[in-house]
């Protein structure tokens, strides 16, 4: 069993950071991704950002330059800063973790923009 639990969502005015952090626990031996999803209400669930064991990264246009996703291996986390959010960034954030041929999720965290 594998467990993904997500902090760091909140309110936040546009423009303003947030940082999400994604912990994983349990039966671990080889991660090859981990990334962020978001869901926004009447929405499909999409990409934000992800990275590989090897460190290669993969943005959402929407938030090239804005976003930045990292990891800690040694602790099996991933990290996504936030930064310049705006309303449209408004979103249930899901933590996704790939290992083998098996996916992973986290419960989510809200982020919600203010204008």
């Amino acid at each position: 069993q594998v467990q993904l639990v997500e902090s760091g969502g909140g309110l936040v005015q546009a423009g303003g950071s947030l940082r999400l952090s994604c912990a994983a626990s349990g039966s671990i031996f080889s991660i090859n991704l981990m990334g962020w999803y978001r869901q926004a209400p009447g929405k499909q669930r999409e990409l934000v950002a992800a990275i590989t064991s090897g460190g290669r990264t993969n943005y959402a246009d929407s938030v090239k330059g804005r976003f930045a996703i990292s990891r800690d291996n040694a602790k099996n986390t991933v990290y996504l800063q936030m930064n310049s959010l705006k309303p449209e960034d408004t979103a249930v954030y899901y933590c996704e973790l790939r290992m083998g041929l098996d996916d992973y999720w986290g419960q989510g965290t809200q982020v919600t923009v203010s204008s």
